[in-house]
This record gives structure tokens, C-alpha cells and sequence, in this order.
């Protein structure tokens, strides 16, 4: 028996992090996975709870040692999700969440095909550039950059299991939610948790 893989994706500005965080604070059950990444902390992040900071020289001993499920190159950063730990908490029935963009949920569809894959869009082109400018966080070239890349980004939405449009904050969590906990529900799931309970519905004495 293994837990649910899930994949979290939006473009930038679109408000994935505040519905991972949200989810996390409801649903204790899922666990975060942390990825590695070779950018440098935003104020107020902490290594290992945001993310897990290291060089770019380490970074790339790591994946040259196969280290990663899977890693990519975004706004000249690396990021990548460590397999051992995915591996260790899916074998013990954990739910897991990976926050990366589309280029990560291919590689990861690619090797867990069950994985559930969500994305995240924002209600219009005009609320996601006022977000990112709201964020005050990034400078007006990187806010340029990011702007530039959502077409790409969205146009690997068909990929997805799920699409949620992140209008309203608690209603977008409300459908997170519900895909987390129908998953849950799955025969294949739940046939592996109860089998002495459905034998004994079958094999009455």
C-alpha cells in the first residue's frame, strides 16, 4: 500500500503557494515535499522549510549522482525534488504534495503515472500581474520575465487531472481539498486498507 502523489502546478503570481500552505494548515494528512533549489532565500524563508538552499555547484553533484526525481532550470535557478524521501514517505501510505511548475510534473508523470496532477490558474491575466506586483518581492524586469513565461506555463494545462481557477482563496481551497480526499477514497486505496473488514463482510461466520 502507497499513499497519493500529488502535483500542484500554476504560473507564477497565480497563488499556489498560499493554497499549498492553506491546505497544509487544514489537511494534516499531506505531507509538503521541500525541494532543493540553487536560488537564493526570499526574506523571511528558512532552509529546509521553504526550501532546501544550495549551491549550484552541489546542486549539480547531486543530480549527477541521481539524486532527484526530478530537477529543472527556471529563471536561471535549479530545482529538484529529492527521490529517497518521496520514496521513503510513499511507502509508508503518506500523501505527498510536490509544488513545481510543468516541466517537473512531466518528468514525475513520467515515472509515477498514477500521480494526481493539479493546476492552478488565476482569474484573469490582469489579476495575476496585479498579484505579482502586490507580492513586492520581485523587481519590474523579474515581474517582465514571469509575465512573459504564462503563456508557456498554460499551455500545458490539458496535461492536468484537475484545474482550479484561484478566484476566491477558501473556495479554491474547498476544491483542493475535495481532489485530495475523493483520492483517498479510491477502491484501489481503500480495498489495501480494509481487506480484513471486507473479508469479514464476505466470510461471515
Amino acid at each position: 500500500m502507497s499513499g497519493s502523489l500529488f502535483v500542484i502546478s500554476a504560473p507564477s503570481g497565480a497563488g499556489k503557494t498560499s493554497l499549498v500552505h492553506a491546505l497544509l494548515a487544514i489537511n494534516p494528512q499531506i505531507a509538503l515535499s521541500v525541494s532543493y533549489t540553487t536560488r537564493l532565500p526570499r526574506e523571511g524563508e528558512q532552509d529546509g522549510a521553504a526550501y532546501h538552499f544550495v549551491s549550484r555547484e552541489t546542486f549539480l553533484e547531486m543530480s549527477a549522482r541521481g539524486e532527484f526525481l526530478e530537477s529543472a532550470e527556471v529563471y536561471g535557478n535549479f530545482y529538484g525534488t529529492s527521490e529517497h524521501w518521496i520514496s521513503q514517505e510513499n511507502a509508508l501510505d503518506r500523501d505527498i504534495l510536490l509544488e513545481i511548475d510543468w516541466q517537473g510534473a512531466e518528468q514525475i508523470r513520467r515515472k509515477f503515472p498514477e500521480c494526481i496532477c493539479i493546476f492552478i490558474l488565476p482569474p484573469s491575466i490582469e489579476a495575476l500581474e496585479q498579484r505579482l506586483n502586490g507580492r513586492g518581492k520581485d523587481s519590474p524586469e523579474v515581474i517582465a520575465r514571469r509575465m512573459a513565461a504564462v503563456s508557456e506555463d498554460v499551455a500545458h494545462v490539458a496535461e492536468f487531472d484537475y484545474v482550479i481557477i484561484n478566484d476566491n482563496l477558501n473556495e479554491a481551497l474547498q476544491e483542493f481539498n475535495a481532489v485530495v480526499l475523493a483520492s483517498r477514497l479510491r477502491s484501489s486505496r481503500q480495498l489495501a486498507r480494509y481487506q480484513n473488514l471486507i473479508n469479514q463482510l464476505q466470510n461471515p461466520e
